[in-house]
């Protein structure tokens, strides 16, 4: 569908119940739902040929500790043939196992992994839900927003010892200098020693 108001009132007139809100913003369509809508939202938003979003583009999760429910499952889906973006969302508790969307979706399958790995949130029916980013025995969920920074190892690569070995993990924030100058005119720092090299000269 051309225009992405009919595209929102076709959806919620097909999916009346299973819509919690919609919304239009920066030219794109913002569906809030539950998580027990999913599958049949996003078949629905496959298969229609008003709709025609094939491809997930990505799923990813917003943490806020301090709700009941604490994650926001994100998903965004494109139109290639209507060139139109739809973003579907969710609310979770920290334990709930959602469903997958690998059956609909087989990118999904990364996506949910990663998801998995850097948030703890689970999948049912996924084919093979294991870590994908951090090391083996890995221990916690490094983007909750109550992951700690240091107390962890990290496994590397050691050229020195030609092996594998186990290290505190090292997480260095070095200060920097903002000088916030345009770039057109050069930093303090470099005009500091082109005056004093004019003055030597």
């Amino acid at each position: 569908m051309k225009n992405l108001e009919d595209l929102e009132k076709k959806i919620n007139s097909e999916l009346t119940t299973k819509i919690n809100k919609t919304e239009i913003r920066h030219n794109q369509i913002y569906l809030e739902t539950d998580k027990d809508d999913l599958i049949d939202i996003c078949l629905f938003l496959k298969t229609n040929n008003d709709a025609k979003f094939r491809q997930l583009i990505d799923i990813t999760v917003v943490d806020y500790p301090e709700r009941n429910q604490r994650f926001d499952l994100v998903y965004l889906f494109l139109s290639h043939e209507f060139n139109q973006r739809i973003i579907l969302k969710y609310s979770i508790s920290e334990n709930e196992i959602i469903p997958s969307l690998t059956s609909i979706f087989p990118s999904a399958n990364w996506m949910e992994r990663e998801v998995f790995d850097m948030y703890g949130v689970s999948f049912k029916d996924h084919p093979d839900l294991r870590r994908i980013l951090t090391d083996y025995g890995f221990e916690g969920h490094p983007l909750r927003k109550d992951f700690p920074l240091t107390g962890h190892t990290e496994v590397r690569y050691s050229e020195d010892e030609k092996k594998v070995i186990n290290e505190p993990v090292k997480l260095e924030q070095n200060f920097r200098n903002f000088d916030y100058e345009s770039p057109w005119e050069g930093t303090k720092y470099i005009k500091d020693e082109i005056e004093s090299n004019d003055k030597k000269n």
